[in-house]
């Protein structure tokens, strides 16, 4: 499977799009909200540039996409209007990979623009924003061009499957899972951990390159569910969910054996100090902030009652939110023939799971400055 190809979030902005199911991205954007504002502010009374270069890597489509771009802008106004200096100029760049809906994204841009001159008037100055299509695991932009990089719920997907999946007998061996879990095999574990930290590094070493000295970054990821592995707390990931009603679905000769074990998601939630040990040992950035918090899988949701019905409500929201995410992935290699019923199970036991307390996401957000 060729990630770059078939990774991407549902176009559109239909009733099952990403645009109108990214509640919970949305949710970890605004929760680091204070720590953009409050890094803009520190880079730009640094060095008061007349010209600010802000680059969203992995900005999907839909209103979450301008979402970073607005939060910067307003703290930029604000610090400029008490300190009585005219806003520098705001060029936006847009990434994703090249299969991402930026006909969407574009189409929002005159509306972004209005509001921007009716909530913020001419004080603001000028916002220019361009798409720049392309993987943020290669190079995007010219050398010390940008001053400032953020990136929200992108980081966990990585650049491609993991090597080592495959026994030297040619047995698959996560069979049963499509993701590490607590019964897969420690190999697949490192597997994937090795590939987190080759794709990072990278990330990291590209946007050495990319931003100027003292250029900041903001990052949110998905983060490691468990403190330990053996622990009654354990909480399985979305993705996991998604490989035990597969599992279910095989057995109910419903999907093919063969395919479930030849599938692994190409995404992984690291821990903390698999985050650090690879800043650190990568070397061209200093860490500023750097913790995990948790947010539940509704987040920003109106929770609402305890009804079964109203239970069951977020649960279809959130199924429809993950297969917004899933859909394309899924469909590239189980067809599109399982999906209505895959997450109609899935929004059955995503319920079970928030019922029981179990619906709680660990995100890992990160501030870095180039050295």
């Amino acid at each position: 499977m060729e990630v770059e190809q078939v990774l991407r979030m549902k176009g559109g902005e239909g009733d099952n799009s990403y645009a109108n199911n990214s509640f919970q991205q949305k949710a970890a954007i605004l929760n680091s909200k204070p720590l953009l504002q409050q890094t803009m502010v520190e880079f730009y009374c640094n060095s008061f540039p007349n010209c600010i270069r802000f680059a969203d890597m992995g900005c999907s489509s839909g209103p979450n996409s301008l979402l970073p771009t607005w939060e910067a802008i307003d703290s930029l106004r604000k610090i400029c209007r008490s300190l009585n200096r005219k806003p520098p100029i705001f060029q936006v760049f847009l990434n994703d990979l090249p299969g991402n809906d930026f006909n969407t994204v574009v189409k929002s841009l005159p509306s972004f623009y209005d509001r921007l001159k009716t909530e913020k008037g001419d004080e603001f100055g000028s916002c220019f924003v361009s798409a720049t299509p392309g993987s943020f695991y290669g190079r995007l932009f010219s050398p010390c061009f940008l001053h400032f990089v953020f990136s929200s719920y992108s980081l966990q997907w990585l650049s491609q499957v993991p090597d080592g999946l495959v026994g030297e007998s040619g047995i698959p061996l996560n069979k049963d899972n499509i993701y590490p879990s607590k019964t897969s095999p420690e190999s697949v574990h490192k597997a994937y951990s090795d590939q987190f930290q080759k794709d990072f590094t990278s990330f990291l070493r590209f946007r050495s390159e990319e931003l100027k000295p003292g250029g900041r970054m903001i990052l949110t990821l998905r983060g490691n569910q468990t403190k330990e592995e053996s622990s009654t707390n354990y909480r399985p990931i979305f993705v996991e969910i998604i490989g035990t009603i597969l599992h279910d679905m095989v057995s109910e000769g419903l999907v093919d054996e063969s395919k479930l074990e030849t599938f692994n998601m190409p995404m992984y939630a690291p821990r903390v100090e698999e985050v650090r040990r690879v800043i650190e040992t990568e070397g061209s950035h200093n860490i500023d902030k750097l913790e995990s918090y948790e947010l539940r899988w509704d987040a920003g949701l109106e929770n609402g009652g305890d009804s079964l019905e109203e239970k069951h409500l977020r649960g279809k929201h959130l199924s429809k939110l993950i297969r917004a995410v899933l859909e394309a992935l899924l469909e590239s290699h189980f067809g599109n023939a399982i999906l209505d019923d895959l997450f109609q199970r899935f929004c059955i036991k995503a319920t079970e799971h928030m019922e029981m307390g179990l619906g709680i996401q660990t995100n890992v957000i990160i501030s870095l400055t180039k050295k």
